[in-house]
C-alpha cells in the first residue's frame, strides 16, 4: 500500500483531529454506495481505510514513524539485538539469507552457548559445532527432523459494507505475488480465510496455506458494537424543536425517521433489524440525535433566542448540584 500519509493527503506533522478530519472527507467522497458508477471506488475506499488505521491509531502511527511496521501495518526486519547475530541480505524471492560469524567463541561463551542460541531459533534443528578452518565453528542444521512452517500470514482490511455483503479484494502476499480473494458475506472481525496451497514452498515438502486474518475498518457513520450498530445523526434545531421525518442511511436502503417534537440532543431511536448479520436474526440500528446550529453568526437566530430567554428561562441543570 502507499504511503498512509500520502493517501489521506496529510503531513507527517499533522495532528490527531486533521488525520480524522482528512479521513472522514475522503471517505465520504469515495465511499462505493456515493459512487456506484466507478469500479475503482471500492479499491480507493479500502485504501482510504487502511491508511487511516495506521496513522488515525495512536500507537500504531508511532510504530509506522519508527519504521517497525509498514503501510500494510505488518512488521518489518529489525535485525537481532547487540549486533553480533546473523546478518542478512537479500536472497531470491527478496527472502533473505544469513551468514552466522565464524571465528573462536567469545570471552564466557563457548561454542555450545552459541549452539543453544541456533537452537532456540531454529527450533532445535542444528546438530552441533565442529572444528572448521581457523579454529572456527562451523554449524550443521538437521532439516529431517524439523517440520517446515510454510504456511503464509497475512491482514486485509475490509469495509463494514463488503464484511456484510461479501465481494471480491486483491491481496499481495510479502514475497510480491498477488491474488484475488473472495469475501464470504458475513465475515467479522478476526476471521481467518484459508487458501490452501498458497503459501510457501520448500523440495520434498506439500506447500504451505495462506491465511488471510480479516480486519473491519472504521466506517464514517457507524460504530459497530456487537451485532449492533450506532450512528449520531445531526438534525436542525427547528427539527428538534418542532419535529418532523428525517432520513438516516443504514447498510441497505436509507429511512426515514419520525423525530418527536422537543426532541433533545442525545436522545437515541431503535431501528430493528438495521443492523449487521447475527445468529437467528439481525442486529439493530441506534440512533442518537445530535442538534446541529447553522454556521457563523445569525442576528435573527440570537434576537429569537434571548427573547425566548426573557420569557421562558429554564436550567437544565439545575440537578447536577
Amino acid at each position: 500500500m502507499r504511503d498512509p500519509y500520502e493517501v489521506l493527503g496529510v503531513p507527517r506533522s499533522a495532528n490527531a483531529a486533521a488525520i480524522k478530519s482528512a479521513y472522514r472527507k475522503l471517505a465520504k467522497k469515495h465511499h462505493p454506495d456515493s459512487n456506484k458508477d466507478d469500479p475503482k471506488a471500492a479499491e480507493r475506499f479500502s485504501e482510504i481505510n487502511s491508511a487511516n488505521e495506521i496513522i488515525g491509531d495512536e500507537d500504531k502511527r508511532k510504530q509506522f514513524d519508527r519504521g517497525e511496521i509498514d503501510a500494510d501495518g505488518k512488521p518489518r526486519f529489525q535485525g537481532f539485538p547487540g549486533g553480533g547475530g546473523p546478518r542478512g541480505r537479500a536472497g531470491p524471492g527478496g527472502f533473505e539469507s544469513y551468514n552466522f560469524r565464524s571465528g573462536g567463541a567469545g570471552p564466557g561463551q563457548g561454542a555450545g552457548a552459541f549452539e543453544d542460541i541456533l537452537n532456540s531459533m531454529f527450533g532445535g534443528g542444528v546438530r552441533g559445532a565442529r572444528p572448521g578452518a581457523g579454529g572456527g565453528a562451523q554449524f550443521e542444521f538437521d532439516t529431517g527432523g524439523v517440520g517446515f512452517d510454510l504456511d503464509v500470514n497475512v491482514a486485509m482490511s475490509v469495509s463494514l459494507e463488503e464484511s456484510v455483503k461479501g465481494g471480491e479484494k486483491r491481496v499481495r502476499l510479502p514475497n510480491g505475488k498477488e491474488l484475488n480473494v473472495k469475501i464470504p458475506a458475513g465475515v467479522v472481525e478476526g476471521q481467518q480465510i484459508r487458501l490452501r496451497g498458497q503459501g510457501e514452498t520448500a523440495q520434498g515438502h506439500p506447500p504451505g496455506d495462506l491465511l488471510i486474518t480479516i480486519g473491519i475498518a472504521p466506517h464514517p457513520f457507524f460504530k459497530i458494537e456487537g451485532a449492533d450498530l450506532r450512528i449520531d445523526l445531526p438534525v436542525t434545531l427547528y427539527e428538534a424543536v418542532l419535529g418532523g421525518k428525517v432520513r438516516v442511511p443504514t447498510l441497505g436502503n436509507a429511512v426515514e425517521l419520525s423525530v418527536p417534537k422537543n426532541t433533545s440532543s442525545g436522545r437515541t431511536f431503535r431501528l430493528k433489524g438495521k443492523g449487521l448479520p447475527k445468529s437467528g436474526g439481525t442486529g439493530d440500528l441506534f440512533v442518537t440525535i445530535r442538534i446541529m446550529l447553522p454556521d457563523g453568526n445569525d442576528a435573527e437566530l440570537e434576537a429569537l433566542m434571548e427573547k425566548w430567554r426573557d420569557q421562558h428561562p429554564y436550567n437544565p441543570r439545575s440537578g447536577l448540584g
